[in-house]
């Protein structure tokens, strides 16, 4: 297993003891499977996509959670669908259940999950609250937002 020295980072990040658990958060998920095959797609500033290929799931078949910063999409056929008789001759489509885990960043929030054609498209948007934005602070005085236009 690699060690990473973070001493480093430490001296000039000041509150960055969250750095090293998404580190190693990062590290543990390299071990998740390679199914479904998924893409992340950078649609603007601060707009996001992903798309799994989960064909054979139906909307019904596949969950979406976040919290804590975690985007788990998991996957799991009904137990009619797969206690059907239907007799294969070949089986390509994989129909299993899968569970895949994404490290979002602060203020990345789900803002809408489509199912279209075999693919789950995820989008997500950083929307940052107007307390957490940058704002100018006077010496001596008090401070004041940058987004003010007065």
């Amino acid at each position: 297993m690699r060690t990473i020295d973070l001493s480093p980072l430490y001296r000039s990040f000041i509150g960055s003891d969250r750095l090293a658990s998404l580190v190693d958060a990062a590290s543990r998920s390299e071990n998740q499977h390679t199914y479904p095959p998924y893409n992340i797609e950078l649609l603007g500033d601060d707009k996001y996509r992903i798309s799994m290929a989960v064909a054979g799931f139906g909307a019904d078949d596949v969950d979406i959670v976040a919290e804590n910063n975690v985007l788990t999409v998991s996957g799991k056929k009904s137990d009619e669908e797969k206690n059907s008789n239907t007799k294969f001759l070949h089986k390509g489509i994989s129909e299993r259940q899968f569970q895949r885990k994404f490290q979002l960043g602060d203020h990345v929030k789900v803002t809408g999950a489509d199912l279209q054609h075999g693919l789950l498209h995820i989008e997500l948007a950083r929307i940052v609250p107007e307390a957490k934005k940058p704002r100018r602070i006077q010496i001596g005085g008090q401070s004041i937002n940058t987004g003010d236009k007065a």
